[in-house]
């Protein structure tokens, strides 16, 4: 885990590519992208039924790290409309103790009433302190932006020249872009700028390269 300090307030990145707000009791997540293993499938992927149980026991993975008393979704949560992976995540938020709630993104498409429905609290935004939580990246004067939308990745050489793609978190002076959570979400490669940060997730820490 990696410990980052924006605006007097203590943010835990963790390998399993979530983040933790410690004065809040927050944990955010990003793009987990459930029904999309399903989505596949039902159109012909040969994509194992084992990965829809895959997310779920990450998400337990990175809940437990902290036992927060919220655990925020920043955007595409579901991929698409329902299926049959809702059925999945209903009996999940079920066993859960923490606060689920929801920053819309994109894909997510489901009515809102069945997230409402089973006690999500949905927002297109939200401003804690001097935060904004949005899915796609958003610059305004005053706060800090956490979001997602992205699934960025860094190129790192490797040994013999070797060429790894690797998940991260992407800050900037004022944003920081979480990487994408989900199974199958792939990753795009952003390339820093000065005064930009970035930290790889590897399956056991996150590494300030930048």
């Amino acid at each position: 885990m990696t410990k980052i300090s924006i605006h007097n307030n203590t943010f835990t990145l963790q390998p399993t590519g979530t983040m933790y707000w410690e004065q809040r009791e927050i944990l955010f997540i990003a793009d987990v992208h459930l029904g999309k293993v399903a989505h596949f499938r039902k159109h012909g992927s040969a994509v194992p039924q084992q990965a829809i149980l895959k997310n779920f026991e990450q998400l337990d993975a990175a809940i437990s790290c902290c036992n927060p008393q919220e655990v925020c979704f920043l955007g595409d949560l579901f991929h698409s409309a329902l299926n049959t992976e809702w059925l999945y995540f209903e009996k999940w938020v079920e066993q859960q103790e923490a606060k689920i709630t929801l920053v819309a993104g994109n894909h997510d498409i489901i009515n809102p009433l069945q997230f409402t429905g089973i006690g999500i609290e949905i927002f297109q935004e939200r401003i804690l302190d001097t935060f904004l939580l949005t899915h796609i990246p958003e610059e305004r004067d005053g706060l800090f932006n956490f979001c997602g939308h992205i699934h960025p990745g860094v190129k790192l050489q490797g040994v013999g020249r070797q060429l790894l793609k690797m998940p991260c978190f992407f800050k900037k002076p004022n944003q920081l872009i979480l990487p994408a959570f989900g199974e199958f979400t792939g990753k795009y490669i952003l390339e820093p700028e000065a005064h930009d940060e970035v930290f790889v997730v590897t399956p056991d820490e996150v590494i300030l390269v930048e």
